[in-house]
């Protein structure tokens, strides 16, 4: 969503940081840059305004005239001030430990996603928060709206509220609120009903239906495709039902990205959660400060620690933990890893979280890498058999021809694949040598892994490797840092 965005900024401050001093001029030309690239982004005019002079205020001080890294300086204050334009510091959560039920109603116009983000936050509450979730559809003004919700909730396993035809919204309302009392539901989720546009009957309705159910929270559902629109509408809903928080959804999309910078300026309240995808599953909380990291292109690892966390399964890792710990690694083990990334979204996501990200796209474009990739190298690995992949040393020329062969592929993509295999078996006895994390910087750059897999010579699509010279990265500067340099919150979860 933010990739314009974050070009446009990112080409302010590569000027910026390669000044060795910095005048008051520099800093307001700078400035004019980047008020210019917000409101290309669609970002609000006040908000705009409001945040280029905190910025300026703050980059033309003495400190940051007078210090060594005057760029770096400016980079942290833009940074910091995006964070407090996003929300402020830390992830906006549900208050779930009122007394059960707790009510969550959900409002928005019609076609935002209401209905499935609903779905997709009664998921999040059973599976992450351990509650007992029960939801209702209110929406008798879209045709099949409440059957939708009943076969989201059978894919989720969450209980829904049986429908009763002809039943009006707060009737259902309080048949809902019966039903989560007497089955000790922990938490009650209302999908009320949307409209094209906001409208005086849509607002009586959602009002007589929040004091029928007196709601712990009350959520706006907007997409934030729709762009500046969004803000209109967030802010008309704010000031007609009592708001505590807002979800973005199809943040995954191509949008400009204002709605986002301007929400929480315009309505007062906190993004809470933000849509990443279609699936059930691709629900986040919306965290400021990552969102901000992603934005200036310093990636966001925090976030890619915790999917892989999320969807690394147990079993696979602990057969890879032996095998690791006797020093092999086959194809087997390599298919998985595939595997793996693929289920952390592709290629691009990674890249998209890892420091550089800008620097990283940039060099993967020219290059034709494309998400088919690992799906490729999938069906190579798959047209092995069981002894060839157990022991890569017996793909001689003819059986690469058979393996070719069978995954429609070329002799040269196997050559590759075995290269990328040979380096990824050669970093992980390097970080078993070292200790850890301190070798992990082979497997992500280099020729192997990652690296191997995106670029480098003889790599699986040849050419520049994106990877190398991306600050913290092996070919950077100088590998990954010592983990007690790292944030509190990823070193948790490498411990884990």
């Amino acid at each position: 969503m933010f990739d314009t965005l974050s070009e446009r900024l990112g080409g302010v401050f590569d000027r910026l940081k390669g000044r060795g001093a910095l005048r008051e001029q520099d800093v307001r030309d700078a400035m004019r840059e980047v008020r210019i690239a917000l409101l290309e982004a669609d970002v609000a005019l006040p908000v705009v305004r409001r945040f280029i002079d905190a910025v300026t205020e703050k980059a033309v001080g003495q400190d940051v005239l007078r210090s060594v890294t005057p760029g770096q300086q400016v980079v942290k204050i833009v940074h910091d001030e995006l964070v407090a334009m996003l929300g402020g510091e830390g992830t906006a959560d549900l208050l779930l430990d009122a007394r059960p039920p707790v009510i969550i109603m959900m409002v928005g116009l019609q076609g935002s996603g209401k209905t499935t983000t609903t779905a997709k936050l009664a998921r999040m509450i059973r599976e992450k928060r351990g509650k007992k979730p029960l939801m209702a559809s209110l929406d008798v003004q879209r045709p099949a709206a409440q059957e939708q919700l009943a076969v989201l909730g059978r894919q989720i396993d969450v209980a829904t509220l049986p429908i009763v035809p002809g039943q009006q919204p707060v009737d259902i309302a309080r048949r809902a609120l019966e039903a989560a009392r007497m089955q000790a539901f922990d938490v009650l989720l209302l999908d009320t009903a949307g409209r094209l546009h906001v409208d005086d009957a849509l607002m009586a309705e959602m009002q007589a239906v929040a004091q029928v159910a007196s709601p712990t929270e009350v959520l706006l559902v907007v997409d934030a495709l729709t762009g500046q629109d969004a803000v209109n509408v967030a802010q008309s809903f704010s000031g007609e039902v009592p708001l505590t928080g807002v979800v973005l959804t199809r943040m995954d999309g191509d949008a400009r990205g204002g709605a986002a910078l301007s929400m929480r300026h315009v309505t007062g309240k906190p993004i809470k959660f933000a849509g990443t995808g279609e699936k059930l599953d691709a629900l986040e909380p919306f965290n400021a400060e990552r969102v901000a990291g992603r934005i200036l292109g310093m990636g966001d690892v925090v976030s890619l620690v915790e999917r892989a966390a999320a969807t690394i399964e147990a079993e696979d890792a602990e057969a890879l933990a032996r095998k690791f710990a006797a020093g092999k690694f086959d194809l087997d083990d390599l298919r998985m890893q595939l595997r793996q990334m693929q289920r952390m979204g592709g290629l691009g996501a990674l890249a998209g979280m890892l420091p550089g990200m800008k620097k990283a796209k940039a060099a993967m474009a020219p290059g034709n890498v494309d998400e088919r990739l690992l799906v490729r190298m999938d069906a190579i690995i798959g047209s092995m058999t069981p002894k060839e992949r157990s022991r890569p040393e017996l793909l001689n020329a003819k059986r690469k021809r058979r393996v070719a062969a069978g995954s429609g592929t070329e002799v040269q993509d196997i050559n590759r694949l075995l290269k990328m295999h040979q380096e990824m078996e050669r970093a992980m006895k390097q970080i078993r040598k070292m200790g850890g994390l301190k070798g992990l910087g082979a497997l992500l750059g280099g020729g192997g892994g990652l690296g191997g897999l995106l670029g480098g010579k003889g790599g699986a699509m040849g050419g520049a490797n994106p990877l190398a010279g991306l600050p913290g990265l092996p070919g950077g500067a100088g590998g990954l840092p010592d983990p007690g340099t790292l944030p509190p919150d990823l070193q948790k979860l490498l411990k884990k």
